[in-house]
């Protein structure tokens, strides 16, 4: 399978903060999830990816074109799609006439076929019959989907989505999921995300990013059964640790078994928080 995002080095500062530390990866056709905590580095490099903010150092290949490269960097963005971790939503714009100016900056210059497409990704987020509310008047999950909706236009190459679920309710997620999978199927979808239940749900591979770093990249399966003989359930508080205590009234416990712990089956979550918890490689 042919790369179709090659990083290589990838560093980026903000005055002495390292966010992103000679960073490699490479992604290909399908939907890979990005996981790690707050600060990790995860929105900069979408941000790299999505051509809105050059690292200080390193290279990036995208679809065969170099976003340092000012022609080549017109042209990615003609064939990508990105949603924003916080998207800008005109709030006197309606919804129909948000996308619409999107697809004009995106060079859609047929004024039939442009709508056409408006109308197409307004459908398929399930926003047909808000095309004419304005943006003010939209719910959180709403602007949401909307800004999800721009994202999709002109069936992107590149999908770029910063935490894509953020106030959508199950039943939207459930359409998020079987959206998203559909385009995966023949295109590169990356996605930034805090729920680990997406990235079990959807993707097929999972990168977890750390001070800057990849320190796991592998299948969510893989990620899961790295936690193996790590997660425990027990009936007593544990002395100290990473445990929760779930419904059924038992503690879930990760690390060393605790007193009475019973092995349980690993998640992904779990393998997760256990890579973490691991020092990040120098």
């Amino acid at each position: 399978m042919t790369d179709t995002v090659v990083l290589t080095g990838i560093t980026k500062r903000y005055g002495r903060r390292t966010a992103l530390d000679r960073l490699d990866l490479t992604l290909g056709a399908g939907v890979t999830g990005i996981l790690g905590p707050n600060g990790a580095g995860k929105t900069t490099l979408l941000r790299c990816l999505a051509t809105t903010l050059a690292p200080d150092s390193g290279t990036i290949r995208a679809l065969g074109l170099d976003p340092a490269d000012r022609a080549d960097r017109t042209e990615l963005r003609r064939r990508l799609g990105y949603l924003p971790q916080d998207p800008g939503c005109y709030p006197h714009f309606t919804a129909f006439d948000l996308v619409d100016y999107v697809a004009i900056l995106k060079d859609l210059t047929d004024r039939a076929e442009r709508h056409r497409e408006v109308r197409r990704v307004l459908a398929d987020v399930g926003l047909t019959d808000r095309a004419t509310t304005r943006v003010r008047k939209l719910s959180g999950g709403m602007r949401q989907r909307l800004a999800l909706a721009q994202a999709l236009l002109a069936d992107p190459d590149l999908l770029i989505l910063d935490e894509p679920t953020v106030g959508l309710d199950p039943e939207q997620r459930m359409r998020f999921r079987r959206l998203v999978s559909r385009v995966g199927e023949d295109r590169t979808v990356v996605l930034s995300t805090h729920q680990t239940e997406d990235v079990a749900a959807l993707c097929e591979r999972v990168v977890v990013v750390s001070g800057g770093r990849v320190v796991f990249d592998g299948t969510p399966f893989a990620l899961a059964a790295a936690a193996e003989g790590h997660v425990w359930s027990t009936a007593e508080r544990p002395a100290g640790g990473q445990y929760w205590r779930g419904a059924d009234g038992r503690y879930r416990v990760l690390g060393d078994r605790p007193a009475g712990g019973e092995s349980a089956e690993p998640t992904v979550e779990d393998g997760y928080l256990l890579r973490l918890a691991e020092p990040v490689p120098a």
